[in-house]
């Protein structure tokens, strides 16, 4: 989307002109085009400074979403994977007394086996949701 803004004002085009082709608020391509205009000098200068791979490592950087505050992430993603490999596993290895995993049954799985310190059923629900967690037949979690 930044690329195509920034694209369409080299063109000309204005930034009402872009927000309206791009189905967005006009403060984005403002944004962006100001963005753009405060690195020009940079990457002008290092366009004879730099080989090609880095100049586009420095114009990925310019695209990418500057670092913000919050909280940081709860469970790590290998914690997220293993989990999932859970979900993949037939719950009756696992001495559970159920035949498809459920949320609740995940969550105490992945407590039991020390990926994580304590997660919530609906955590797990949340990394599981959606199409692509769903094998041909049916999903891998059943929702209680």
């Amino acid at each position: 989307m930044r690329s195509k803004i920034l694209l369409k004002a080299a063109d000309g085009k204005r930034n009402q002109e872009i927000a309206d082709e791009l189905e967005i608020t006009v403060r984005t391509p403002r944004r962006w085009r100001d963005r753009w205009a405060q690195a020009s000098a940079h990457l002008t200068a290092a366009e004879t400074e730099v080989t090609d791979a880095q100049l586009s490592e420095l114009i990925e950087a310019l695209l990418t979403d500057k670092p913000r505050s919050g909280a940081p992430a709860t469970f790590t993603a290998e914690q997220i994977c293993r989990i999932v490999a859970i979900a993949c596993e037939d719950p009756q290895e696992s001495e559970r007394p159920v035949t498809e995993w459920t949320p609740t049954e995940l969550a105490d799985e992945a407590v039991q086996r020390g990926i994580v310190s304590g997660i919530s059923p609906r955590s797990v629900g949340r990394f599981l949701k959606g199409r692509r967690f769903e094998a041909a037949s049916h999903p891998l979690l059943v929702e209680q």
